[in-house]
């Protein structure tokens, strides 16, 4: 890309950014509860980054969680230590992400036989205002593709679903 088509792209995405920082100090958007679900990704700290950016101004809750997706062979209260102990890994990581700029989560770990229908029933159960969803970059079958669980969050959400994806590897671009 030249240098004038990257200077083109810094200033859509810098009007978006003000658009949507607009949005977010006006009347158009309260956002108090914010539902982050958080799998160890590199994603993950993007997402818990702008949680708690959009929820600090007004003192909002930011809620993460790691879901454990328990075999159809097991019952779902099974006790799983390995990816217990993951669990709490990431989420501790995510509570440093977020001490990091100044702001506490609650976090949790959740069993589910799914992941998209365990974050959509615990977005409901929370009341959140919005759902935001680190991915990964991914390609199948020659394009960009969402897990199953991102999708089918974005199908299924009650509220507001933001998308957080990592950037694209070079070897993409």
């Amino acid at each position: 890309m030249t240098t004038a088509g990257n200077a083109a792209t810094r200033c859509r995405l810098l009007r978006h950014w003000e658009q949507a920082t607009a949005l977010l100090k006006g009347d158009g958007m309260k956002i108090g509860k914010i539902l982050v679900p958080v799998n160890g990704g590199p994603a993950d700290v993007q997402a818990i980054q702008l949680a708690c950016s959009v929820a600090k101004p007004s003192k909002g809750l930011v809620h993460a969680i790691f879901v454990i997706e328990v075999q159809r062979t097991l019952p779902l209260d099974a006790d799983i230590q390995t990816e217990v102990e993951k669990g709490e890994r990431v989420l501790d990581a995510a509570e440093q992400v977020a001490g990091a700029i100044g702001y506490e989560i609650e976090s949790e770990i959740l069993q589910a036989r799914e992941i998209g229908p365990a974050v959509v029933d615990e977005a409901i159960e929370r009341a959140v205002d919005v759902i935001i969803i680190g991915v990964k970059y991914e390609k199948r079958f020659g394009e960009f593709s969402l897990d199953r669980g991102a999708s089918y969050v974005l199908k299924n959400a009650p509220c507001r679903v933001w998308v957080c994806r990592e950037p694209m590897a070079k070897e993409a671009r």
